[in-house]
């Protein structure tokens, strides 16, 4: 017989599996930036609403991942043989109307939170709010579903690059700079290559179930381009930032990934179409480079802030 404690465990350990708590640094690194970048700011800053800002950013995340699990499950993309999704629907750990309410409750949450912001900062924020809130709902919601018509790498680096790096800076000193824009293009490549991975990764699987990704319009061979050109884009866009002085020289601080980056790319250079298990953990691989790029970019700016 199994004791209440033992059961809350194993609840809480099953929903820590379906909003895919381990991907949550992709939503807290372009709050890191924002954050950081508004050290810059001359004038007030309410710092005060930066654990908001971050709670919100990440209850949007497991909001867009449970019902991007409901849909996909609904679709058939994710099934027993394949490799995406948090697998609770798949295992059986709980039932795709758990699921879905609990995403639609996160993303009441998430408004609940984004209604203080509207409040501090004006309705500015709240065009911001409303198209996070949309595009993590028709991320694979019908009737849109751009994930499923090749759109999910475009506007994952929209959304959780300019988007969320912009409104964190919005939200805390209620201004704009283009400086905070070009700042955010790192972010938004990291985050797209985590996508792209695991697009790619799934070429075949998601053929199979009728999903059109970029990388299965281009095929593995030309999809590995795609990443690099992602990768190799943080690195470059970082390089252009301090040259053109928007980031002090303490930007360096992300080539200390560089040998992470490596890792990856040789990952993709010696990857087979016809073994995606080679691949298989490439998108979590990519999420660690993005946090620790993203964690160092912020601190670059911070110190080229302070010092």
């Amino acid at each position: 017989m199994v004791d209440d404690t033992t059961a809350r465990k194993g609840t809480l350990a099953v929903w820590l599996q379906a909003v895919r708590a381990f991907s949550f640094p992709a939503s807290i690194v372009p709050v890191a930036v924002g954050t950081v970048l508004a050290a810059h700011f001359e004038g007030s800053v309410a710092w005060w609403l930066v654990p908001f800002i971050a709670t919100a950013s990440v209850v949007m995340h497991a909001a867009t991942n449970l019902v991007s699990d409901y849909f996909d499950y609904e679709k058939g993309v994710d099934k027993d043989d394949t490799y995406g999704g948090s697998r609770v629907l798949v295992s059986e750990l709980l039932t795709p109307r758990q699921v879905f309410i609990g995403g639609m409750a996160l993303f009441a949450v998430s408004c609940g939170i984004g209604l203080l912001f509207v409040a501090v900062r004006g309705w500015p924020i709240l065009a911001l709010g409303v198209a996070g809130v949309l595009g993590g709902i028709f991320y694979t919601a019908r009737p849109v579903g751009y994930k499923y018509f090749a759109l999910g790498d475009a506007l994952v680096f929209l959304l959780m690059g300019p988007l969320m790096v912009i409104g964190s800076y919005f939200v805390l000193t209620g201004s704009y700079r283009h400086a905070v824009l070009i700042a955010s293009l790192p972010v938004g490549c990291l985050v797209a290559a985590i996508l792209h991975a695991n697009n790619m990764r799934d070429i075949q699987h998601d053929r199979d179930a009728h999903v059109r990704t970029v990388a299965n319009l281009l095929g593995h061979d030309r999809a590995r381009l795609e990443y690099y050109v992602l990768v190799g884009g943080a690195y470059v866009a970082v390089v252009g930032m301090i040259f053109g002085g928007l980031v002090s020289p303490w930007g360096l601080l992300v080539f200390v990934t560089v040998p992470l980056a490596v890792k990856n790319l040789q990952r993709v250079i010696h990857s087979q179409p016809q073994q995606p298990e080679t691949i298989a953990t490439l998108d979590v691989q990519t999420a660690q480079l993005h946090l620790a790029f993203g964690l160092l970019l912020s601190l670059g700016i911070l110190l080229g802030a302070l010092l």
